[in-house]
Order: structure tokens, then sequence, then C-alpha cells
């Protein structure tokens, strides 16, 4: 509840930013004038900003085993089963989390953690990452997600991105007002947003979000290093990690769906885009502990 709290805080903080900055810049006088209301846009900022991040939270469980097909292990049918249903619990109890729901799911080597909280998480693990890793190894794996759980990393890139969403809705209509404005001076129509509102907000939206991705990436890869330390803490070693790691860096990553890939243990492709560092630097970072 403190990470909730911390989100809406955040969130009314950067509005309150926004705003002052605009004031005195003189920014909102100007676009007052040309018909902008800025305390209504700082409001609908605000609501798509945390809205839609806090609802992709809330469903992020159920939409995570719809999405990749999950089966929650409720009854272990297998010793497999068993032994990772005792794997998470035991690292649940060891970080100090409520024991997360286990599913497996059909899939090339990947795993990955989700729910909006840590003592009612979601640690699930594919059936090729079991096929093609030591038990030793994906013990490490199942560290690893545990301790995204333990640290909170789903509210944390919630809050983060739902910072980012705001940013980008309020200044990419600031910006369109303000090219529509001088587009339209001199002319007596004042009936509304014209054209250059329109496609100025278009292309912003854009531009922004490609930079908001950037941000939200950036601490989505620290947050990697955090849960590979976080694992070697929880076996009470690092090599089955750093293992792992290397086993991982030499298969084919399975793909997970594009909202839940910064949970996973392996990332897409792109340096700035990327939600999780190179392999190679996640294990000069877990030999330098």
């Amino acid at each position: 509840m403190k990470r909730i709290l911390l989100f809406v805080l955040t969130n009314f903080a950067v509005m309150a930013v926004l705003l002052i900055t605009t004031r005195i810049l003189g920014v909102d006088r100007f676009l007052t004038a040309n018909g902008l209301n800025m305390t209504a846009l700082a409001g609908f900022s605000l609501v798509i900003g945390f809205g839609g991040a806090i609802i992709s939270l809330l469903i992020s469980k159920p939409m995570a085993k719809f999405s990749t097909g999950a089966r929650v292990i409720n009854q272990p049918q297998t010793a497999d089963e068993a032994w990772i249903v005792h794997t998470v619990q035991n690292f649940a109890s060891k970080a100090g989390i409520g024991m997360p729901e286990v599913a497996i799911y059909e899939g090339a080597p990947n795993a990955f953690a989700t729910g909006a909280f840590k003592n009612s998480a979601l640690v699930a693990v594919s059936t090729g990452l079991l096929q093609n890793m030591t038990k030793e190894e994906v013990e490490a794996v199942i560290g690893h997600e545990v301790a995204h759980v333990a640290n909170g990393d789903m509210v944390t890139m919630t809050l983060i991105q739902g910072v980012m969403n705001t940013f980008v809705v309020f200044l990419s209509r600031v910006i369109g007002y303000a090219v529509d404005a001088f587009l339209r001076r001199g002319s007596d129509s004042h009936s509304g947003p014209g054209i250059g509102y329109m496609v100025t907000t278009i292309v912003m939206d854009i531009v922004l979000g490609f930079l908001a991705a950037i941000i939200v990436a950036w601490f989505s890869r620290q947050r990697e290093f955090r849960a590979d330390a976080g694992a070697a803490s929880l076996m009470g070693r690092k090599q089955p990690m750093i293992n792992a790691l290397a086993r991982l860096g030499g298969l084919t990553p399975g793909e997970l769906p594009k909202t839940m890939q910064a949970m996973g243990i392996t990332g897409g492709l792109g340096k700035l885009f990327s939600t999780h560092p190179p392999m190679e630097e996640r294990i000069d970072a877990l030999q330098k502990l």
C-alpha cells in the first residue's frame, strides 16, 4: 500500500510541477488566452496517466495467465511441479513475502513474475526453461523472479510508466495548442483547436512516447541487476545465477507479451529500448558482488 500511495502522490506532484513551471514561464497565460484550460488538462493527464497504468497493474495477473496460457499449479501432478512449488515457497519465505501463485506455460525458455501486490503475486516458468536448464539454473531463475516480487518491481515500474504517461499526455497537448495558436494568429476564429493542434498532438504523442519508453526501459534494466543480485542472495551464492544467465545467453529467448517483458528473465533487442541489460553485463555485475 505504501507503493500505491507513492504512485498517487508522485502523479499529483508531477502535475503540480508542470503547472507551476508553465505559470512561471508565462505559458499558461498564453495558452489560456487561446482557449486551453490548464487545470482541466492537468486533471485529464492525471487520469489518463494514472488510470491506465493502475488498471494495467490490477489486471496483470489474469492477463498474464490468459496471454501465455499459463496453468496454475493448485495441486502438483508430477515431481517437477512439486519441486517448483517448493522452490517458490522456500524463496518466498526467505524474502518475507506471501506465497505467490505458481504456474507453468508452454514456450521457449523464459519466466516471469507479475501481480499488483507482493503478497499475492504470480511466478511462472516455461516448459522450455525446464527442458533446457539444470535444476540449479532453474532455481536461480525462480529466485530472480521472486526477487522481482520482493523488490516490488511490478508497482515500481507501473509508477514510472504512469509518470511518463502523464508527462506525454500533458506536454503533447500543451505543445499542440501552442503550435495551433501560432498558426492561427491574427484569425478571428475561436471555434476550438484546429488541424495544427490535432497533427501536432499526434506527432508529439509518438515522439514523447518514444522518449518515455527509453526512460522506462532504463529503469527496467536497473531492476534486472537488482533481481539478479536478489537471486544470488536467496540462494546463498551467485554462481547458479551466473550459469543460468550464461545458458540463457546461448538460447533463443521465449517471447512474452509486450506488457510483461519487463518482468521476464530475458529481454528484447535494441540497447535503448531493451528492458533487460545484455547477458554479459549482468554476468559481470554478479561476478563483482
